[in-house]
Formats: structure tokens, C-alpha cells, sequence
């Protein structure tokens, strides 16, 4: 069963966290919302402090966006095991609370590295171990519904020919690898969809431009091109066969893993625009009292109140989904329902939190306005608010995709 205390083996590791989240992110956050596309030199110093986060979680797991993998060795039985996934999460959240933006920027820290570990066979594992991958999975034509993406991978001897256009691509230009997603067989479905690493430099593989974006201005996003883009056939991650019956649940056991992470950021947003409420709240003289109902004090109070309720329930969820992973129990149910629960969550807080503290929480004074703009991609990436809903609602009805849509 499920502990809701953070073991005590990850307790180093969520400290390390926090310390680089107030010390290294807090300070340099404004900075690099300012200058969007700059990149942070002060980040390059954390690769040993990282290691070190690593260590200190016992189980190889990291504190930033690194991916985490299954352990298909691991037969827990009835035990409760506290794992990667976990400790993965738990850094995240406090990360989060200093800048999400600084830390989908950290190096080797892509989201691409959480395909790879999800299902990567060990040689790639090690071919690719400490490079920095990002994902590249939205096209123009297919945002939310993975199952539509148009470019294509076509097999010829030793390589992939890989044709197509990828927007929206998280760590874009910083990164040294970007995992692509293809189809083998645009008429054969779902099936035939595959990811592919492809190292920076290959040639067919074309930087079109960065995009100027709302929130999260410290994290590059990029648009490629691919044309007659060749790919070693060893770059091709999981089962290259087209299995119907299987569908693609191998490069969909990605978003289980990266879901619960992204989860996580939005809990870590949430809590520090709760912290800075609360704070702001005490200089205007507004006590919050935990002993007292809600609807007998002040008309703020009560909001930080429901506000904090709804926080909980995120971080409950989220903790929840990456423990099951830990403990190899199916989590896409509980993945979804954590990505929703909390990136709803994070934009109505950060927004609430906002309307609260007034002017202070307008202007740039504070760090709670650029939280708000930050706050909204955290609903959106790796799979919409109402994609997780979808989701959720055909694993709970038992309906497959073609039946409810």
C-alpha cells in the first residue's frame, strides 16, 4: 500500500532539490523570462550536483526530467517498493516550485530521455546514456491525437528515410538528440507508429525556427523539418515489427512514465504560488486558521482554503500514479487522471492566487504573474485537459478509441 510520507531514503534528495530551487532557479527566473532563447550558463553547473541528487535517491533516479524506466526484473509481490518514478517525481515538484522553465532547460534532462528509458533495449541505453534527447511528437496537422501523425519512416537497407514536419519541440535546438515520431504504414493505424532517435547534424534534419511563447520563455521550443532524413536502423527505439494487435502501446508506455513527471511540474507551480499567497495574505493582516471553518473567517481565506484542498488532491494523484509504475501495477488510468487533476489545478490557483494579492500579483514585481503564464502549458503538453478526460473516461467505461471519440 501506497505511504503518503516522502520516504525517508528520498528526503536528500526533494532537500538537494529545493536548495537549487531557491538558490540557482528563484534568482535567475526573471532573467531568463526576459531574455526568452538566452540560454542559462548558471545551469551547466548542476550536472555533479544532479549526480548527486541521484546517489542520494537510491535508485539511480533523477531530480529533474530525466526519464524513468520500468524494472521488468523487479517482482514486488505484496511489498511496497519506492522507486525511480517516485524519486523522479518528488524532485520535480520541488524543482518546479523554483522555475519549471529552468528545468525543462536542464541538460540532459529531455523529455526525449524519458522515451528512451521507456523503451529503449540496453544497447541504446548505453549508446545514449548522459546524452540530452528531446521529444518531437506534435505536427501542424496532429496535435493531441498521437495516432495522427502524417510524417513517415520508410525502410531502406540500413536506415529509415524520414520524412515530415515536427512543431512545439520542448529543448529543440539545446539538445543533442530529438526523438521522432513516425508512422512505417499510414494506412495501417495506430500500429505502425514508432519513435526514432535522430542525432543533431544528421543531415535532412532542419532547425526552422523557435517560438516566442507565452510562459515557460526559458526552455527553447523548436520546429524541424525532415526530408529524406536517413536514421540507422539501431536508432528505431522498441519492436520495429507493425503488431494490430499490440496497437502502439510501446511508445504510448512513454506518456504513462512522462504524465505522472509533468503532473508533478504543475504541483510544483502550484505550491509556490500558494507559498507567495500565503505570504502576501500575512502582510495585509489575513490569519489563516486551519481550526476554524472556512465560512466564519475571511472571504480570502476561504478560497486559500478550497485552493489548498484541490493542491492536495493533485500531489495525492500524481504520487499515486508514479508509485504504481514503481510497482509495476498498469498506471494509464491514474497517469491521466493525475495530468488533468493537475494541470487544471495549477492554471486555477495560479490565477486565483493572482486575483488575490492584486497589484502585487499583476506586475512584475513579484514572480506570481509570470507563474500564471507559465502555469497553462502544464494543461496542455503532453496530451490537452481534455485528451486526459477522454482517456479516463474509456478506461473507466471500457471503450476503446474508435468507440468513444
Amino acid at each position: 500500500m501506497i505511504n503518503l510520507e516522502t520516504p525517508k531514503k528520498f528526503v536528500p534528495l526533494v532537500n538537494q532539490a529545493r536548495q537549487v530551487a531557491a538558490e540557482i532557479f528563484r534568482p535567475i527566473s526573471r532573467k531568463y523570462d526576459r531574455a526568452e532563447h538566452a540560454y542559462p550558463k548558471e545551469l551547466d553547473m548542476l550536472g555533479a550536483l544532479l549526480d548527486g541528487m541521484n546517489a542520494a535517491g537510491g535508485n539511480g533516479g533523477g531530480a529533474g526530467a530525466a526519464g524513468v524506466r520500468r524494472d521488468a526484473k523487479a517482482d514486488t509481490g505484496d511489498a511496497n517498493r519506492n522507486g525511480t518514478n517516485l524519486s523522479t517525481v518528488l524532485g520535480v515538484m520541488e524543482l518546479c516550485w523554483g522555475d519549471v522553465g529552468l528545468l525543462l532547460t536542464m541538460p540532459r534532462q529531455g523529455l526525449g530521455n524519458s522515451a528512451i528509458a521507456s523503451v529503449a533495449n540496453e544497447e541504446q541505453l548505453a549508446r545514449f546514456h548522459g546524452r540530452w534527447a528531446a521529444m518531437a511528437i506534435t505536427e501542424p496537422g496532429c496535435g493531441s491525437d498521437s495516432a495522427a501523425i502524417r510524417t513517415t519512416a520508410t525502410r531502406d537497407g540500413d536506415h529509415y528515410v524520414l520524412n515530415g514536419e515536427k512543431i512545439f519541440v520542448t529543448s529543440g535546438e539545446r539538445a543533442e538528440l530529438v526523438v521522432v515520431w513516425a508512422t512505417l504504414d499510414r494506412t495501417a493505424g495506430r500500429a505502425a507508429i514508432k519513435s526514432f532517435v535522430v542525432e543533431k547534424g544528421t543531415p535532412g534534419f532542419e532547425l526552422m525556427r523557435l517560438e516566442h511563447k507565452l510562459g515557460i520563455r526559458a526552455s527553447d521550443t523548436a520546429q524541424f523539418a525532415l526530408v529524406n532524413c536517413r536514421v540507422p536502423k539501431e536508432n528505431l527505439l522498441g519492436d520495429p515489427k507493425i503488431d494490430v494487435e499490440k496497437g502502439f502501446g510501446g511508445v504510448m508506455q512513454t506518456f504513462d512514465n512522462t504524465r505522472p513527471l509533468v503532473a508533478g511540474m504543475a504541483v510544483g507551480v502550484a505550491r509556490a504560488c500558494l507559498d507567495e499567497t500565503r505570504k502576501q495574505l500575512e502582510r495585509a493582516g489575513v490569519k489563516i486558521d486551519y481550526a476554524r471553518p472556512a465560512m466564519v473567517q475571511h472571504a480570502a481565506v476561504a478560497e486559500f482554503l478550497r485552493m489548498e484542498a484541490d493542491y492536495e488532491a493533485a500531489r495525492l494523484l500524481t504520487l499515486e500514479a508514479a508509485w504504481m509504475a514503481d510497482n509495476r501495477k498498469p498506471n494509464s488510468l491514474q497517469a491521466s487522471m493525475a495530468k488533468a487533476k493537475a494541470g487544471r489545478t495549477c492554471v486555477d490557483i495560479a490565477l486565483k492566487c493572482v486575483e488575490l494579492c492584486g497589484s502585487v500579483g499583476y506586475t512584475e514585481n513579484e514572480l506570481l504573474e509570470k507563474w500564471a503564464r507559465d502555469a497553462k502549458i502544464l494543461d496542455i503538453f503532453e496530451g490537452t485537459q481534455q485528451i486526459q478526460l477522454l482517456i479516463v473516461a474509456r478506461r473507466l467505461l471500457g471503450k476503446t478509441s474508435s468507440e468513444l471519440r
